[in-house]
């Protein structure tokens, strides 16, 4: 009954199909069927799908991104743990695939041997970073038209921990069984926390289920929308200025406070996402699946008039052979990220349960 009540649980496929022939109608006004493509022209496929962490880093200000190295699979894991050794003064760290989607792989890493662990898991090239400690992470969509000097936010929203709070007397299974948003993803949690299933959670206390903030990954979104206000907008259209080619998408970015992060000071962000971004916001206010719809449409609208703006200006669209090429490139990729993440939780996380105590972070 929960998952039939609530839209926003439902495959993002299943609610995007009624939305087909309009993302159709501007792939035919733009004569492309990769329109989007210009929308950030500095970013792989415009950042729709299959762009790395790497390029969107290199194109923001290095003081407000954590500081990070990039490793490939190849090198030894010994090789690996010199090179954190190196460039980061202690654990832990976070660590994340350089292409990566929807919070596949991203880990916290408390001591050596669990970074020789994760590294023998990876096929793929992967970031080892700072592990920021700001308590309050948000999300923030931003667009910006082509010669304008000023942009629009869109959705400002904070994200909060998938977490359940103790009774006293439930074991943390029983508590994730009585969860709702917990329910769709017992498996994932059953395994990622299977040394503590039987742990009885005191009252009142809070225990965190994953370290991951994605609504994708259970974090839970919350409206910031009365927040928004020209202090915050000056903040994003200097990073929209410092780049000079970031137009569309979602800023993830964790501060120390709301206030610190509209004075341009004390927070770090995570992440650009360029035109694959879902606009958060339409989570988090109550909004009815139709009031979603109108969301995406108007954002959908905005980034083809961004696009155009952008070709008309000189920018090549993609070639249909070259952006067919990224996109079946980019969800093998991202399979292969989905087997990894179940493996890593069934082979590696249970064995860890020094690993689990630390992870299950109590507010």
């Amino acid at each position: 009954m929960y998952r039939l009540t609530h839209w926003e649980v439902w495959d993002y496929r299943v609610k995007l199909i009624p939305l087909i022939p309009i993302w159709l109608w501007h792939c035919g006004r733009s004569r492309s069927w990769w329109f989007f493509t210009t929308a950030n022209p500095t970013l792989t496929f415009g950042g729709f799908e299959g762009e790395t962490k790497r390029e969107m880093y290199e194109q923001l200000p290095p003081d407000l991104c954590p500081k990070s190295i990039y490793i490939a699979p190849t090198i030894l894991a010994d090789e690996a743990e010199q090179l954190v050794a190196t460039h980061f003064d202690a654990y832990p760290v976070a660590v994340k695939p350089n292409v990566g989607m929807m919070g596949l792989l991203f880990r916290v890493i408390y001591t050596a041997n669990e970074l020789r662990l994760y590294h023998q898991q990876m096929p793929v090239e992967y970031i080892v970073q700072d592990l920021i400690t700001y308590p309050i992470e948000v999300s923030v969509f931003y667009y910006r038209f082509p010669g304008d000097s000023t942009g629009t936010i869109t959705g400002f929203v904070r994200k909060d921990f998938l977490e359940v709070i103790g009774d006293g007397h439930s074991t943390l299974w029983e508590l994730l069984q009585q969860y709702p948003p917990a329910r769709f993803r017992l498996d994932e949690l059953r395994a990622k926390h299977a040394n503590r299933l039987d742990y009885v959670v005191p009252n009142g206390e809070r225990y965190r289920l994953s370290n991951a903030l994605n609504q994708t990954r259970g974090g839970r979104l919350v409206s910031l929308a009365h927040e928004k206000d020209q202090r915050l907008l000056s903040v994003f259209d200097a990073l929209s200025h410092f780049a000079g080619h970031f137009y569309f998408g979602r800023y993830d970015i964790k501060c120390a406070s709301i206030d610190d992060l509209k004075a341009g000071r004390n927070f770090s962000i995570l992440e650009f996402n360029g035109a694959g971004a879902a606009p958060h916001h339409v989570y988090g206010n109550g909004n009815s699946l139709w009031q979603a719809y109108r969301i995406v449409i108007h954002h959908w609208s905005v980034l083809a008039r961004i696009a155009r703006q952008n070709h008309a200006r000189g920018v090549p669209y993609w070639s249909f052979q070259r952006g067919w090429n990224q996109l079946k490139s980019a969800q093998i990729h991202l399979q292969l990220l989905k087997k990894l993440d179940r493996a890593f939780l069934h082979n590696v996380e249970n064995d860890l349960s020094s690993t689990v105590a630390r992870q299950a972070t109590r507010a």
